[in-house]
């Protein structure tokens, strides 16, 4: 199986259509706009073709011999890998049945025929667009995850844009999803991600960036001025707030227990917050990969103290 994933590499549309003259106007009118196109004349061969690549977007005519486009269109939605492939659909023109037949088994878009060349292709980017924000986004949080992150840091240090990476990890949340499990788990990941947002709409400004590496770890991008104070105002935040994600009497004890497999217990206090700041603002960092660098080092610092705490580093050489 393979997919489209290398940076920088173009988008692939499938189309499906058994009108050999339409499929090579949008062949080629998809190609000259930049995208990679594989056809289809029937639903057996897409369904061939989709066993063994993966498109980015599926151009789909109700029209269809044997197994129409409609009933593709299901069989697409319940694909053991190409379920998540946005359907734009073709319908002859005052046909609103096929629009709503084609909604209902699942597609995402339609065009009706006659239809401008122009016209398709903006739907195309249109639905382009969507997959690649959506791509980018965490399912749990629906912030932006490692590309988008990367784009924003670097934009900010290859622009010499004025810039401060705030680099969050929960502390003792492994023992917390042990004990009170995954369902809990992901509600103090989501509240942390809101105290994140909440944070910049309070104390930051719109081109602030919040992004979610993945698991416990989070990325604030911000001016140095409000870096360490958005800092503050997270781990404040956070601390009165993660309490209510205990029971009472974990809270009353103030820790809780975990057995290892050999009968070793362990007490971990209420999750708190390592964050990491890392700026500009005096010239050492030199290269996009001494960021994280630096803020892994940080963060390891930052995690052998006490409850929620900051560390900032200040170092000029």
């Amino acid at each position: 199986m393979t997919a489209r994933t290398a940076p920088g590499a173009r988008y692939k549309i499938l189309i499906v259509d058994d009108d050999r003259n339409l499929r090579t106007v949008i062949r080629t009118n998809l190609e000259l706009a930049g995208y990679e196109v594989v056809t289809a004349n029937d639903a057996a061969a897409a369904l061939a073709l989709l066993s063994a690549e993966i498109p980015d977007l599926i151009v789909l005519d109700v029209m269809l011999p044997g197994m129409d486009g409609v009933e593709l269109c299901r069989r697409i939605r319940r694909h053991a890998t190409c379920a998540h492939v946005p359907i734009l659909m073709l319908t002859a023109r005052g046909e609103t049945e096929d629009a709503v037949a084609g909604f209902e088994a699942g597609a995402d878009d339609y065009v009706a025929k006659p239809f401008s060349p122009q016209e398709l292709l903006a739907r195309v980017r249109a639905k382009i667009r969507r997959v690649a924000v959506d791509s980018s986004l965490n399912p749990l949080t629906r912030l932006p995850g490692n590309l988008a992150i990367e784009n924003e840091i670097r934009r900010r240090f290859e622009g010499r844009l004025p810039w401060a990476v705030i680099y969050i990890d929960l502390d003792n949340f492994k023992a917390f999803n042990d004990v009170y499990g995954f369902v809990r788990g992901d509600e103090a990941i989501r509240l942390l991600a809101s105290t994140l947002q909440q944070a910049v709409r309070c104390g930051g400004e719109d081109d602030d960036f919040v992004g979610h590496i993945g698991g416990d770890d989070f990325i604030l991008v911000s001016h140095p001025s409000r870096a360490e104070p958005l800092a503050r105002l997270i781990a404040a935040t956070f601390d009165a707030d993660v309490r209510a994600l205990y029971d009472p009497a974990d809270l009353e004890r103030g820790w809780i227990t975990t057995t290892d497999r050999r009968g070793a217990v362990s007490l971990y206090p209420v999750m708190s917050l390592s964050l990491a700041v890392v700026t500009d603002e005096y010239g050492r960092i030199t290269n996009y990969q001494q960021i994280g660098e630096v803020a892994a080092e940080l963060k390891r610092f930052a995690k052998k103290q006490t409850g929620s705490f900051i560390a900032t580093d200040k170092r000029k050489t």
